[in-house]
Formats: C-alpha cells, sequence, structure tokens
C-alpha cells in the first residue's frame, strides 16, 4: 500500500512539474517562429523598397508595413508583436517597458562580449505572461537609415516620418534593437 502511495504522489508531482515544462517549450517555439516571420515577411519589403524606389520608399514602407505587419500578426496569433529600441525611431510603437529595457541592455553586453546578434534571444515566464525578445542586429541594408553617415534626403524623410527619431549612428553588427512578443498565459 505504501509502494502505491508513495507512486501515486511520484506521478502527480512529475506531472505537475513537467507540463509548464512543455508549456513553455511551445511558447518558445511559436515565439521563435513569430519573430522569425516578421522578420521575415519585412526584411524583403524593405530590400525591394530600397531597389525600387531608393531609401525614402524605404522609410516610408517601414513607417507604414511594418507597423500593419506587427498588428496582423497580432491578431492572428494572440501575441502582441512589437520592434522596440534603446534608440526608437518611432516613439510611439517603439519604446520600451522596463523589462525590454533591461534585456536590450543584456543583448548590448552579450553582442559586445562577442555573441552574434543573429543568435541573441531571451524568454522568460511570468505568472501573467510568457516574454520573448529577439535581437535585430545591424547589417548592410540597415545602414542606409541607421548607421553614422546618412544623406541629406534620408535626414530630411526621417524627419518628416519620424520628427523624434534618434535610431541612428549605428554600426554594422550592432544591437539596433528586438522584436518582442508577449502573450498572455
Amino acid at each position: 500500500m505504501k509502494v502505491r502511495i508513495y507512486a501515486f504522489f511520484a506521478l502527480c508531482f512529475a506531472c505537475t512539474f513537467a507540463a509548464p515544462s512543455l508549456s513553455q517549450q511551445n511558447l518558445q517555439a511559436e515565439a521563435e517562429t513569430l519573430a522569425a516571420e516578421f522578420v521575415g515577411q519585412l526584411k524583403p519589403l524593405l530590400k525591394s523598397a530600397l531597389q525600387d524606389g531608393g531609401p525614402v520608399n524605404a522609410i516610408e514602407v517601414c513607417s507604414h508595413q511594418a507597423p500593419k505587419l506587427a498588428d496582423s500578426l497580432a491578431a492572428e496569433s494572440g501575441w502582441l508583436v512589437k520592434r522596440v529600441s534603446l534608440k526608437s525611431r518611432n516613439a510611439s510603437r517603439a519604446v520600451p517597458d522596463l523589462w525590454e529595457t533591461d534585456v536590450l541592455h543584456e543583448f548590448n553586453r552579450r553582442q559586445q562580449a562577442g555573441e552574434n546578434p543573429l543568435q541573441i534571444s531571451y524568454s522568460e515566464t511570468t505568472p501573467s505572461h510568457f516574454r520573448y525578445m529577439q535581437a535585430q542586429g545591424v547589417d548592410g541594408v540597415c545602414l542606409t537609415c541607421h548607421g553614422q553617415q546618412l544623406s541629406q534626403e534620408v535626414t530630411e524623410v526621417l524627419q518628416k516620418y519620424y520628427p523624434d527619431d534618434i535610431a541612428t549612428g549605428y554600426s554594422l553588427g550592432q544591437i539596433r534593437g528586438a522584436i518582442s512578443l508577449t502573450r498572455p498565459l
């Protein structure tokens, strides 16, 4: 009888602690997929806009299409999807909260220590939410509008679309920001 009772409690204990782990893995995988989908849809739009109409066209796409894409993914998935940065371009949508700010600082430390920005991410489960962030590193195409040397035309268009813009001065390989995903539990 003692063996059966012990086995029953051991099974209950295992189920109690194994289930959240599986859920955590599923949420992590779902977040990674959504972040990749967001970037996978946005980056080709920006590259095409750059080829078709130069930086001015890309800024317009970034200003209008990126928020629509984030909102569409959020509506389809039930996740809050946004881009955040310590140097935000869009003050109404890209300013990080305290948790995101801490994670972005950690991403910068990790990148400066030599970690590849494409491999930097972080997730955390709170009692009410699962949160995930995927770093967005600066690559060559980003420097046209986020680099240290911007053309006069780019500067003027950025001022038009983003009067509070501080998302410039980056170098290749730096962390420019992150895709931030939040899901209520």
